[in-house]
């Protein structure tokens, strides 16, 4: 399953007279249509979020700000990905565990996702994940 997870590159703007840059997504960026949006900030360096899996949502992490860490697991492999730029996404398939960590100063991480928030999409405890990729 970890072979699904991948690295998107989000169209970059430069600016030729240095006032920075845009990046744009737009609907052929991401393989689904985006239907919430939230962000994570000010979250203490020593925090872990996430700690879930989700049965049918998809999900893409941007880290418009900062660093963290993304720490995925499908239940045979764990892997972590260094997410440190605003114009690389990363692409998270459903039915993979996944935990952010290490967040810096500042950081603020972006989430574009599948579905609507839906309590019964989530598997919280990683015995259920287990179990659910058992299936």
């Amino acid at each position: 399953m970890l072979e699904k997870v991948r690295i998107i590159e989000i169209p970059k703007i430069t600016d030729p007279d240095g006032r920075g840059s845009l990046s744009v997504l737009e609907k052929n960026i991401l393989p689904y249509s985006i239907k919430r949006v939230y962000y994570l900030y000010d979250v203490p360096s020593n925090s872990t979020r996430g700690g879930h899996a989700h049965k049918e949502l998809q999900q893409c992490l941007i880290a418009l700000s900062g660093s963290f860490i993304v720490v995925l697991d499908d239940g045979k492999e764990r892997i972590e990905i260094l997410l440190n730029r605003p114009d690389k996404g990363l692409l998270i398939p459903s039915g993979v565990w996944r935990e952010l960590i290490e967040f810096s100063a500042g950081a603020v991480c972006l989430s574009l996702v599948s579905a609507e928030y839906d309590e019964d999409d989530y598997i919280r405890e990683y015995e259920d994940f287990i179990t659910f990729k058992k299936k």
